[in-house]
């Protein structure tokens, strides 16, 4: 019960925003999850592409699968056939691999651009320059299987509230800028993915449409010891 009340929460606080809200179900057992989508929560994330597959499987059909963690060209094959969006597309060399695995399975793979905005050294992304010049190159228009709905950022993990709000609003400010652009046709800034259990409050006022949040449903995570 504890799992739907925070749901319902949250789901009020984005009331009147644009914000959709993204269940992050990692490291969360089914049965956990499967509280969530009693609830009525449909879209969840995972960050490791081989547990996403095995909930795949486990849970019901109609549940979106959103791919936000780091994802390595090797795994992409595993969530290709039906993951919704994959959020943290960070390099070219993962987006050609994403492109050539859809191709296999014949379907277009919604995508977005993980922008590098953080102070942290440890946070993956592409830098805000070479986003504008890879969407207005020639790479992209070679990619018949994805297509790139829009960006998607980590803030620094801070306490500093102003730092976390200005870099978010460097994000929305690129988002803003490449909507006023020529993108090729397999390219639209719609979806702008920012803001986490620590400072989703502060994503929604600077005006992101998806918000990823584990902890402030499931609890702390109990994450598995070797």
């Amino acid at each position: 019960m504890v799992i739907k009340s925070n749901i319902k929460d949250l789901l009020a606080e984005l009331q009147g925003s644009n914000s959709k809200l993204i269940a992050v179900s990692k490291t969360q057992p089914i049965e956990k999850i499967k509280e969530g989508y009693d609830a009525g929560q449909r879209l969840f994330g995972e960050n490791k592409a081989q547990e996403m597959m095995a909930k795949h499987q486990a849970l019901p059909q109609d549940i979106e699968w959103h791919m936000i963690g780091h994802l390595q060209t090797n795994k992409v094959k595993y969530i290709a056939p039906f993951v919704s969006l994959i959020h943290s597309v960070d390099s070219e060399k993962l987006l050609e691999e994403i492109d050539k695995q859809g191709k296999k399975v014949g379907r277009i793979i919604p995508c977005l651009l993980q922008v590098h905005i953080a102070k942290e050294e440890t946070k993956f992304g592409f830098d805000p320059e070479k986003v504008v010049s890879f969407l207005n190159g020639s790479a992209i228009v070679q990619l018949k299987n994805i297509e790139i709905k829009g960006l998607m950022g980590m803030a620094t993990f801070t306490e500093n509230k102003e730092a976390i709000r200005k870099e978010f609003q460097s994000l929305r400010i690129l988002f803003d800028d490449l909507k006023e652009c020529a993108l090729p046709s397999n390219a639209m800034m719609k979806e702008l993915s920012m803001g986490m259990s620590s400072d989703y409050i502060i994503a929604i006022q600077e005006g992101s449409t998806y918000v990823r949040i584990g902890t402030a449903i499931f609890g702390e995570r109990n994450y598995p010891t070797n």
